[in-house]
């Protein structure tokens, strides 16, 4: 009690925020269902302005602010109103709307892979489709539904956009211009003497990186969509999170005055380009020559000798860290200012070397590509959002057949239940009924109270839905499905009540309906991929694993020579699986309990290394001693990545013969925050050259990159390592990857 009046007193928290999303909802849907049911007498449009505002703002789960959730609304109001259409001309057969049904189903129910904005409305959209499609077939009614919708809609962007504002939350830009800044003034303390971070701004540091962190970030603000100025953002946060890792572990010089001279300069130069970056991120001006100067001393600093492995390792650290402030500074540019960005993203010298136009691959592509990238890459059914769209589509298609078959009095709230009681697994569908159903008969009982006191007296109903709907629209998402149930039981029957003479068999009928669609909703989804993303996840991480070691195989095969293919596309495709399995994983409650050893994230983040890894900096070409040394560490750190992937799904795991054809998944972007679940995407730690096999003495006058490479491959030993004893949270790093 409470937290509940402190959440009250404050604004803050899922009390205040329901009570608003409540306000709003209540004052749309009741203008748009009184105007038109007693100020025009048109019951039709009425009940589409109604379900209209409810479907887009009670049953859809929207993130962000209420402008943020008026401007989605806008943006699918087109598609709102071909469902509408859609659902009024298939109504003119049973075979007909169930084909809609599970068409339409399926293609709104996949639009999830597009991001949480999309994915929250979708069930909203699921419902104009389905309260249209149920007889009576009635074309000539087609204009008053379509009225009525516009209308219900209309009213719920203007009610979202200017009731009750809610509080701001910081933008991803300006976390991520934050992060930069910090990164400039870590920079700055490194410039001078001892040349580390003492522990406060070591810890400050962290906290910014922290702050990048997916669950530390509200749901709107993820940037998780496949244009190209949100992949780039989720680009630079990724990057800014990299390179304060980077000058936190960034190891001092020693007394070689020439190499830490230049060494200074570059730590110069970063701290320069970051705070021109975050300069930028905040929609200013930042100067021009600070990336030119940051990319000509990492390419004179790769090139420069050293005289043993204390240098190398400095020199290799100092390089990796200008190639983290570039690419910051190149994704950050894109995500401000479009494919205009992506023309300073990729410049000549070390930053094009180490192969940045397939980092920012997305730049060069066109928003039809992009969505085509991020659909197709989640086509296959090894894809949790194609499984989860085939659940629910078919489940629908299922209920609409036995509604049509049986002649169920309104079978829609069949289909409703179907839609808001379906969860990703069997165990938490189950549970999800159980109180439904509870919820769904208390609440049955009381609307037949109500009916039968009431009679037809529709001034009784008409005075009670307004504080019934705000109380249930306020309560339900607060108190969990048992009250939501139980409240939206009660709305329905008022506002039915007001539409044409009911009696109190209507609460009956309410039930026998929610019943139906929980059983259908029950029995697909035990057919249906019963455990939901567990046993996609060790699929995925398996092929990402598999896919993983062939890459490492192929790069330090190819060490010191130039590499004929950029580091693979199957290795991202097989990355976006896993890290959409395991945000998903992350979400089922009910999942069933990790055997010793599954280390998800540790798995999840080896991908992120090994795409980091098969980038080298330019510099001097490693001699045929550091080319055998790279090679053979290479060879071994790919077996165990193999024995790894099969640790992970030894029934199912996927070898290189069975990989997923990385022509037909294209190259979509790794890590997928928008999407991310609680632990998705930890903070990076440095996985170069600060490793131990990085320390080990190499070859006399190896250069750096002979030492960049030993500490991707330390990383990857240490990520095989948690993997092996499967320990908590792993401190694994988060790579410069391509999003």
């Amino acid at each position: 009690m409470r937290a509940a009046l402190r959440e009250l007193r404050t604004g803050t928290g899922p009390l205040p925020a329901a009570a608003r999303r409540a306000v709003r909802v209540t004052l749309a849907a009741g203008l748009g269902f009184y105007v038109f049911l007693y100020g025009f007498d048109r019951p039709v449009e009425a009940t589409y302005a109604l379900f209209a505002a409810v479907a887009l703002a009670g049953l859809s789960r929207i993130p962000g602010s209420g402008r943020e959730r008026a401007l989605v609304v806008a943006r699918v109001l087109p598609a709102a109103c071909a469902l509408v259409a859609l659902g009024t001309w298939l109504s003119v057969r049973t075979w007909a709307a169930v084909a809609g049904m599970l068409v339409i189903g399926f293609c709104v129910a996949f639009s999830s892979a597009a991001g949480p904005r999309l994915a929250g409305a979708a069930p909203g959209l699921q419902l104009l489709y389905i309260l249209p499609c149920f007889p009576p077939y009635a074309p000539d009614t087609f204009g008053q539904r379509l009225t009525g919708t516009v209308a219900g809609i209309l009213l719920l962007i203007l009610a979202e956009a200017t009731v009750l504002p809610d509080p701001a939350v910081p933008r991803y830009r300006e976390l991520a211009a934050a992060a930069a800044d910090e990164a400039a003034r870590c920079a700055e303390v490194l410039e001078r003497p001892p040349h580390t971070l003492p522990a406060a701004e070591a810890a400050r540091a962290s906290e910014r990186s922290q702050a990048l962190r997916p669950s530390h970030v509200d749901e709107a603000q993820r940037p998780a969509g496949p244009g190209v100025r949100e992949r780039a953002l989720a680009h630079t946060g990724l990057a800014a999170r990299t390179l304060l890792a980077r000058l936190r572990s960034l190891p001092p010089p020693e007394s070689d005055p020439s190499n830490g001279t230049a060494g200074r300069d570059l730590v110069r130069a970063v701290r320069e380009s970051a705070a021109g970056t975050a300069v930028l991120l905040r929609g200013g001006t930042p100067p021009a020559t600070d990336s030119t100067r940051l990319r000509d001393l990492q390419v004179s600093l790769a090139r420069t000798p050293v005289s043993g492995p204390g240098p190398g390792l400095r020199n290799a650290a100092l390089v990796e860290l200008a190639d983290a402030a570039l690419v910051l500074r190149g994704a950050a540019g894109i995500a401000v200012r479009g494919r205009a960005g992506a023309v300073d993203a990729v410049g000549p010298g070390a930053g094009a070397a180490a192969g940045p136009a397939d980092r920012f691959w997305y730049a060069g592509e066109g928003p039809v590509r992009l969505w085509w990238h991020r659909l197709a890459g989640n086509s296959g059914p090894r894809s949790v959002h194609f499984q989860n769209a085939v659940r629910i589509g078919v489940a629908l298609a299922v209920a609409r057949t036995v509604a049509g078959v049986d002649s169920l009095p309104h079978g829609f709230w069949a289909m409703l239940a179907v839609l808001s009681l379906t969860r990703t697994n069997a165990v938490q569908t189950r549970a999800t009924v159980r109180l439904a159903l509870i919820g769904t008969l208390v609440g049955a009982v009381a609307a037949g109270g109500v009916l039968a006191l009431a009679g037809e007296a529709s001034t009784v109903y008409a005075i009670v839905l307004p504080p019934l709907m705000l109380f249930a629209f306020c309560v339900g998402p607060v108190r969990g499905v048992g009250w939501a149930q139980a409240m939206f039981t009660l709305v329905v029957a008022m506002a039915f009540a007001q539409l044409s003479p009911t009696t109190w068999e209507l609460a009956e009928v309410r039930f026998l309906d929610v019943l139906i669609g929980s059983v259908i909703g029950m029995v697909c989804g035990l057919l249906a991929w019963p455990r939901g993303a567990h046993d996609e996840l060790g699929r995925a991480v398996a092929e990402l694993l598999h896919a993983a070691a062939d890459d490492v195989q192929a790069a330090t095969a190819a060490f010191g020579r130039p590499r004929e293919v950029e580091p693979d596309q199957r290795v991202r495709h097989a990355l976006a699986m896993a890290e959409s399995a395991y945000a998903q994983y992350q979400t089922e409650r009910a999942r069933p309990a990790t055997a010793p050893g599954e280390d998800w994230q540790a798995a999840v983040m080896t991908g992120h290394h090994v795409l980091w890894g098969g980038r080298r900096p330019p510099g001097t070409p490693p001699g045929p001693r550091e080319e055998a040394v790279v090679r053979e560490y290479g060879a071994r750190v790919a077996a165990g990545l193999r024995r790894a992937a099969a640790a992970a799904d030894p029934v199912h795991a996927a070898g290189p013969e069975e990989a997923v054809d990385p022509g037909r998944a294209g190259p979509e972007q790794a890590p997928d925050p928008g999407r991310a679940g609680p632990e998705q995407a930890p903070e990076p730690t440095d996985p170069g050259p600060v490793g131990s096999g990085a320390r080990r003495p190499g070859p006399e006058g190896a250069p750096p990159v002979f030492y960049t490479a030993m500490g991707w491959l330390d990383a990857l030993t240490a990520d095989l390592a948690l993997l092996d004893r499967g320990a908590g949270p792993p401190a694994t790093g988060g790579a410069v990857a391509p999003v």
